[in-house]
């Protein structure tokens, strides 16, 4: 990890559970960490590692929804710390219902942060990675729901759409920087169930978790560190990860 001592990691979703997990794992092996959500209580709390670590953890409010706030974001890392090393797609919403009964603003939702936001923080980390011509990561935080739409069979309608998407776009992605002769790597994630927020904050019954085996933010942290660490020439295209009963 020595070579990504300093070099400025882009977090979205930033706030909490994966997100949160991610960035203090970045700062603590070096990094520094622009972290970006809308609640800007809980991304003043994780400045304390500052005390802790090389890295640093830097943060902007930023709502993903808004593309002037991902410019703004993306213009800031630029102007402050010389350019983006690092992106990590992580930001995502879900909601519980069934396609016959899903409101028109719940899709429009899901469909913002999980594919659009994500795919405009692309663009503008490409232009500062390209602009830099330095060794840089992408990182897309998806789901198994981006490799299998109905398992686990829950009421998610657009949620999976969404995924597909999303793993499209990180395929399209690596072709583009395979033709452009980039030095990026790209790597997708697709975690099974995860304790986190997320769950009832999209109308589940957070019980699923006394039923189903779940993974820990943590877990998807030490992959990620671990996918970022491999030598230069080793790409980690995909990450399945998977949870096994306890």
């Amino acid at each position: 990890m020595e070579r990504w001592l300093r070099k400025l990691a882009v977090v979205t979703g930033a706030s909490s559970g994966i997100g949160e997990a991610i960035s203090k794992a970045l700062v603590a092996n070096g990094l520094n960490v622009l972290g970006l959500a809308r609640r800007e209580d809980k991304l003043k709390e994780l400045t304390e590692l500052n005390n802790l670590s090389t890295g640093k953890f830097h943060f902007m409010k930023c709502d993903l929804y808004n593309e002037s706030d991902i410019l703004k974001a993306f213009n800031f890392a630029e102007s402050n710390f010389g350019g983006v090393h690092v992106l990590v797609n992580n930001a995502g919403t879900i909601r519980s219902n069934t396609l016959a009964a899903v409101k028109t603003s719940d899709i429009r939702e899901v469909v913002d942060l999980n594919l659009i936001a994500p795919s405009i923080c692309i663009r503008e980390a490409l232009k500062s990675m390209r602009n830099h011509k330095n060794e840089a990561h992408i990182f897309n935080i998806n789901s198994i729901y981006g490799i299998n739409a109905t398992y686990p069979p829950l009421p998610i309608n657009l949620y999976p759409g969404s995924k597909f998407g999303m793993r499209a776009v990180t395929d399209i992605l690596k072709m583009e920087i395979r033709q452009n002769k980039d030095n990026i790597r790209v790597t997708g994630f697709y975690p099974g169930l995860v304790k986190t927020e997320i769950i009832s904050l999209g109308g589940f019954n957070p019980d699923m978790y006394k039923i189903l085996p779940y993974l820990e933010p943590k877990d998807l942290a030490d992959c990620l560190v671990f996918a970022l660490s491999a030598p230069p020439h080793v790409q980690i295209d995909d990450l399945v990860i998977n949870p096994v009963r306890r």
